[in-house]
């Protein structure tokens, strides 16, 4: 699991506190808020999504990924084409898999809004989920048993709706300014998880990128498209064998 030195929890927590700003781009209905405000006082930019795409059936043994997620999934800031997602649909295109990668993901999304939305999200013909949520519900505050019973009910119905279906679990990490306990609690929660529910786990998608010059945009906020070729690379190690699995005769 990624974990970081000590000497270098200020500038994480200052890095990472921008990337869970990411909520204050939301629209859902569901939990609203203003958009936030970075500890220079800036305020995080408004975004604006068009809504999830409804299921698909997939064809023949073509291979449908889903990625329910939040901004990060969104290319927030980026052409659709920049984002790791994308490259994910590129890298099985390359290597001849038929697959078809379908980003669901919302700027600003909560576990709350993607429980509420798995269902038209996935359909009845999803092989591979992968679950990106909850980084935003720790700055919303929200109870930390809230979103694990979020969690686990978008991975309950989502076997419920396909049997079989292989989930990847993605971490998120929260700043230590927010406590020990809960920084703590909170990191813990996502393995948990995928151990309960047998889960793939990519401990944190940001790895390699939350503190890199050059892998963040302007903003402080969003990775820039070379952060998100790291991330699509980290995604790869995880998602690869999952497609192997999937697509074994």
């Amino acid at each position: 699991m990624f974990t970081l030195n000590p000497e270098k929890n200020l500038l994480y927590g200052i890095c990472l506190v921008g990337v869970l700003l990411l909520v204050g781009c939301s629209n859902n209905s569901d939990q609203r808020t203003d958009p936030g405000t970075l500890p220079t006082g800036r305020t995080a930019p408004s975004d604006t999504h068009l809504p999830a795409p409804p299921p698909e059936t997939a064809s023949g043994s073509e291979l449908r990924i889903v990625f329910l997620g939040d901004s990060i999934s969104a290319a927030y800031g980026l052409s659709e084409e920049e984002g790791y997602v994308y490259l994910i649909q590129q890298k099985l295109d390359s290597l001849g898999i038929d697959a078809h990668v379908v980003n669901a993901g919302v700027s600003g999304d909560t576990s709350s809004g993607g429980l509420s939305r798995i269902e038209w999200v996935l359909g009845t013909a999803t092989d591979i989920l992968v679950l990106e949520l909850g980084g935003n519900d720790a700055l919303r505050g929200i109870d930390l048993d809230v979103t694990r019973r979020n969690l686990a009910g978008i991975i309950e119905k989502s076997r419920r709706l396909n049997p079989g279906i292989r989930i990847i679990m993605v971490g998120m990490q929260v700043p230590p300014n927010l406590g020990t306990a809960y920084t703590q609690q909170f990191r813990e929660l996502f393995p948990s998880l995928a151990d309960e529910y047998g889960t793939e786990l990519v401990p944190f998608l940001l790895e390699d990128v939350a503190l890199v010059p050059g892998r963040m945009q302007d903003d402080g906020i969003h990775p820039t498209s070379e952060g998100h070729r790291i991330m699509a690379a980290t995604m790869w190690d995880a998602l690869q064998p999952v497609v192997e699995d999937a697509t074994a005769p």
